[in-house]
């Protein structure tokens, strides 16, 4: 990982504003990042920081690579990012009181950053641990299994 992290923001409909009040209160720590957001989320993201942008004269420019919305393949896109090794942290605020019916796609998103060791955070309370983290603005070199055994394994 380096010093500019790739970080992927999605949020269930529920969790929408949840994230976007996240992103406001720690946008100037954000806009030094590389922004992957899936569908709706991706807008309300470019919203807030291009609104936090001119509101402090801040001319910093605001990198965000927006996919499809995440029931329209936006979480498929996502884990080919993770798998591909094209993002280092995953801040995902999905609602648990409401079932999505993409929740397969959501299960698999989880899986695959675990997989791939990717940071994952899926509340405020960890997205804010990590974020503030001495980590967040340095390089890193996460640990990343062997799964050869796996792959070459006798059928």
């Amino acid at each position: 990982m380096d010093k500019i992290k790739r970080i992927a923001l999605v949020a269930h409909d529920n969790r929408k504003s949840d994230l976007i009040g996240w992103v406001e209160w720690n946008w100037e720590l954000l806009i030094k990042h590389r922004l992957i957001c899936t569908g709706t989320t991706g807008r309300l993201v470019e919203d807030v920081l291009v609104r936090k942008k001119q509101e402090h004269n801040n001319t910093r420019t605001v990198y965000i690579h927006k996919l499809k919305s995440g029931p329209l393949g936006g979480d498929q896109q996502l884990g080919a990012l993770i798998s591909d090794g094209d993002i280092d942290v995953l801040i995902f605020f999905w609602d648990p009181m409401q079932p999505q019916p993409h929740d397969v796609d959501v299960k698999a998103l989880s899986r695959i950053a675990v997989l791939y060791n990717v940071v994952i955070a899926d509340t405020r309370a960890t997205a804010d641990f990590v974020i503030s983290s001495s980590l967040f603005d340095a390089p890193y070199s996460p640990i990343i299994k062997d799964y050869a055994s796996y792959i070459n394994r006798k059928l």
